[in-house]
């Protein structure tokens, strides 16, 4: 082909290449599974998809999480592992399951350490002290962008719960954590640290002979038919941390980052709300079954089980976390005039 031609052959692709409609520019999508361990009934999942909900809206559609339920993705640890690794980008993880990974959050093993009133609580999550917690995952290789509540724990027992006096001598099981064995050496009763798997049967045969946990766990598990007394105690937060990976996070532009920590904050109230609805509904049935002598701690009750347990539980805080629980515990204490 002659040179000139080949010229006007180009300069004609060219122009009709310039004056083309230009093809739109496809948005970057962002997808992101998140693993927990509740199944799908219960409050954790209800409002993760709450939120998954506002994010894909908020973002127009170009963040969708993908939820979880029910260890599907592995237990907590692995979870955690995988969120830290990259491999997960995200788990919402109660904090009781976090201690061996980040020692600072121990601190809401403390009895009565928030307070029982949502709004204070949420007010505490939200300020400085909250912010610590959150803050302190940084150096641990994860993102944390909310702090979630999921409920408080009540004691039950098959000897009598009538004062704080009748804890002396009971056996109680714990989570493997050392401020929550603290908790009940204080009061004068031995803690035993069992799997979760085993307790029903321990409650059964006598090896220990009460537990803590939420009134929906409490009803689900049906350790009411192997207890003949539940005190309604409110004695500790039950707190779950939403973590991200930190390469998916850095992914993300700044405000969709904004956008997911605002929303995830932005819920609280209905969490608390439809998780208050599962336990009201947990203690109704617990009632209807008989089985239990039901009772609730009154505020004289509540404050000596604190005043019993409260510095030893921070001292045993201390021996996991150093002098970063301690700036913790200052900001904790400055904040409640403790």
């Amino acid at each position: 082909m002659p040179l000139a031609i080949q010229r006007r052959a180009a300069v004609a692709l060219i122009t009709t290449a310039l004056c083309l409609p230009a093809l739109p520019t496809l948005a970057q999508e962002y997808v992101a599974k998140i693993g927990h361990l509740e199944s799908p009934e219960q409050s954790r999942h209800v409002m993760l998809e709450k939120v998954a909900e506002l994010v894909k809206e908020r973002t127009g559609g170009e963040v969708e999480f993908q939820i979880f339920p029910q260890s599907q993705l592995g237990d907590q640890r692995t979870m955690t592992e995988g969120v830290q690794l990259g491999s997960l980008e995200a788990t919402v993880a109660p904090a009781a399951f976090l201690g061996g990974f980040n020692p600072v959050v121990s601190i809401l093993d403390i009895p009565y350490l928030l307070p029982t009133d949502p709004e204070e609580a949420e007010a505490l999550r939200e300020g400085p002290f909250g912010q610590a917690l959150l803050d302190s995952f940084d150096s641990r290789g994860v993102v944390a962008v909310a702090q979630w509540p999921n409920g408080r724990k009540q004691m039950t027992s098959n000897k009598p719960l009538e004062s704080v006096e009748d804890f002396t001598g009971q056996k109680f099981r714990v989570m493997d954590s050392r401020v929550l064995i603290s908790q009940f050496d204080a009061l004068g009763a031995s803690a035993i640290a069992l799997p979760f798997g085993e307790l029903y049967t321990a409650l059964q045969t006598g090896v220990v002979d009460g537990e803590e946990n939420p009134l929906d766990t409490i009803q689900r598990m049906k350790f009411d038919e192997v207890q003949s007394h539940l005190v309604i105690t409110d004695h500790g937060a039950m707190e779950d941390f939403v973590l991200f990976s930190p390469m998916f996070w850095e992914s993300l532009p700044e405000e969709h980052r904004q956008t997911i920590t605002d929303t995830f904050r932005e819920v609280v109230p209905e969490l608390v709300e439809h998780k208050e609805a599962a336990v009201d509904a947990a203690l109704e049935d617990i009632r209807s079954r008989g089985n239990v002598a039901i009772r609730e701690a009154d505020e004289a009750e509540r404050q000596a089980l604190r005043d019993a347990t409260y510095d030893a539980a921070v001292e045993a805080y201390l021996g996991l976390a150093g002098d970063e629980g301690q700036a913790v515990i200052d900001i904790y204490e400055a904040e409640t005039g403790e």
